[in-house]
């Protein structure tokens, strides 16, 4: 792998530095778990919708950029830096579109990728039910086919985004004799039909990240599904992939967060150093986020050159995950008693965003897979080891 860029790619980072100064809000954004936020957020969407930067690996004619991966490494690495505002649609942007690129039909693309890019249809997850979280083959939500349409009954739970969002995507059992990955469709749903019941669920910081999602008799059109129907399986491991591996968690991220913490230690190091383990935590922090970045720009090299993400994004999600946990809990370690501040306190001052980032980090050892589930993957797809 060559550890430089090209020329091209340097005048790439020139331009999206350019626009992201001029287009950045001077103001952060209120949260994307509020109403007034969500919808802020959906403007920022069609912002750089309009200058292309939405989707910048996606083929123009869609709304992208037509960038490969390393140019869309290059701009995560330029957007996290200028501290753009976090991406409320990543859950369709990320993540169900490369799923849809590969499984959809010309017809599907042309109705869905344009709006999702734009920031006009904004998309929720729909896995987790209640007992069945990480073990998505244990889905019990029935699609019955019924003429054109599909059937829906069943509930979601842990669904990021939905209580503002515009669609769903999701699996379902088409199959009622069917058990475990098998029987099972990908389906796209708008969230307003009849018999759809939206309930928030609290995050830690008490605003409704997540919601459930009850279905009572919910008609949706057979042409809303992506893939064949019982191959559902199939369609949402392609999905799972971007999500462990690769385009939900940019090493930029964890990068920007590092620098962060090395900052603060700096400013603290009077009081940091008193404990030896915290300077030993902010240099495993940054050396652990350099090395994400090294494996991750390795495998968009891989995969520029024809290959697929395979078990191996199990090993990448449990990495960012516990490294996200590792530098919130070093810096609340740094920060002491100030680090126990919520944002409206009157002397949080800058230290309070680390708080909020340490009760969202709680959840990366849960969502796209728990990391137990992960583990048992690497054994047995990657190691070769029985099943216990």
């Amino acid at each position: 792998m060559r550890l430089e860029y090209t020329e091209r790619q340097k005048k790439f980072r020139e331009e999206i530095r350019g626009w992201l100064a001029a287009n950045v809000p001077k103001q952060p954004l209120p949260s994307f778990d509020t109403e007034e936020g969500f919808e802020a957020h959906r403007r920022w969407e069609a912002r750089l919708f309009e200058g292309r930067w939405s989707a910048v690996t996606w083929p123009k004619q869609y709304g992208g950029h037509g960038c490969d991966l390393v140019e869309w490494l290059i701009f995560e690495e330029e957007y996290w830096r200028a501290n753009a505002p976090l991406r409320v649609n990543q859950n369709g942007v990320f993540l169900l579109a490369p799923t849809l690129m590969e499984y959809g039909t010309d017809e599907q693309k042309a109705r869905f990728l344009p709006r999702m890019a734009s920031g006009q249809d904004i998309w929720a997850q729909g896995w987790s039910e209640p007992g069945a979280g990480s073990d998505m083959a244990a889905i019990r939500s029935k699609a019955v086919r019924d003429g054109d349409h599909y059937v829906i009954n069943g509930q979601k739970t842990w669904s990021t985004r939905a209580v503002w969002a515009d669609w769903l995507f999701g699996m379902f059992r088409t199959d009622p004799e069917s058990s475990r990955h098998h029987g099972l469709t990908f389906i796209l749903l708008p969230l307003d039909l009849p018999g759809i019941t939206i309930r928030p669920i609290k995050q830690l910081n008490g605003l409704p990240g997540f919601a459930e999602i009850f279905f009572d008799d919910v008609r949706v059109p057979v042409g809303n599904r992506l893939g064949d129907e019982g191959a559902g399986w199939s369609v949402a491991m392609a999905t799972a992939g971007f999500e462990r591996g690769l385009m939900l968690r940019s090493p930029a991220r964890f990068q920007q967060t590092a620098r962060s913490l090395v900052d603060l230690y700096k400013r603290h190091r009077d009081v940091a150093d008193t404990d030896p383990g915290i300077r030993e935590a902010v240099l495993k922090s940054w050396m652990d986020a350099e090395a994400y970045t090294l494996a991750t720009y390795r495998t968009a090299s891989r995969l520029g050159k024809g290959a697929k993400i395979g078990a191996e994004a199990s090993t990448n999600k449990i990495f960012w995950s516990e490294l996200d946990l590792l530098m919130h809990e070093t810096a609340l370690r740094i920060l002491g008693p100030l680090g126990e501040l919520m944002p409206d306190a009157p002397s949080a001052g800058d230290a309070a965003h680390w708080l909020d980032g340490f009760l969202f980090a709680q959840a990366g050892p849960i969502y796209a897979g728990t990391n137990e589930i992960q583990r048992n993957i690497i054994a047995e797809r990657m190691l070769g080891l029985p099943r216990s």
